[in-house]
């Protein structure tokens, strides 16, 4: 079925999930997407610990059937300490278009107790944007709380989900 977005037949749909999850602790930047979030702490992680970067890596490479973040940036390699999440996840875009998809559009969640992100959401739509290569209108970004339930409610960790769906097209005709 053409559409406008892919025009001739798509002929492969795919869906991924991912999800990550890092304690929160003093002295690191809190990262979401790249975008510096103001905080009393950050995350604790073997790269920079961007959680949302990391479960939408996931759910790209998921969806492409091409494992896991743990598998292409493993933390016992030393290469990858401190390394920047946008690249990792730039790893798993590439990996996407080799395979011959293309990325239809991603929704994710933030799940964190504080601080508060909505400030923060367009600048983290747009980092997540440029990087996926897509349009900010393909790119959702939600933000919840755990109600004070468990360790992301107690403030001791934050998670992210992230959801993407990949499209293969048949060749042009032209």
């Amino acid at each position: 079925m053409p559409t406008a977005l892919y025009p001739g037949a798509i002929v492969d749909v795919r869906t991924g999930l991912g999800w990550d999850c890092h304690r929160t602790v003093a002295g690191r930047p809190l990262l979401l997407a790249g975008v510096k979030i103001e905080s009393e702490f950050g995350l604790e992680g073997h790269s920079d610990a961007d959680v949302l970067a990391h479960a939408v890596t996931d759910a790209l490479l998921g969806a492409a059937a091409q494992g896991d973040i743990g598998m292409h940036f493993p933390d016992s390699d030393p290469k990858w300490k401190g390394a920047d999440s946008l690249q990792m996840l730039h790893h798993a875009v590439q990996v996407v278009r080799i395979g011959g998809y293309e990325i239809a559009n991603v929704d994710s969640t933030v799940i964190l107790e504080r601080p508060k992100l909505k400030e923060y959401r367009m600048a983290i739509r747009e980092g997540l944007a440029r990087t996926l290569g897509l349009s900010v209108d393909r790119v959702s970004v939600k933000f919840k709380t755990a109600e004070k339930v468990g360790p992301v409610g107690e403030g001791l960790s934050a998670e992210a989900e992230a959801v993407a769906t990949l499209v293969r097209r048949a060749p042009s005709s032209e």
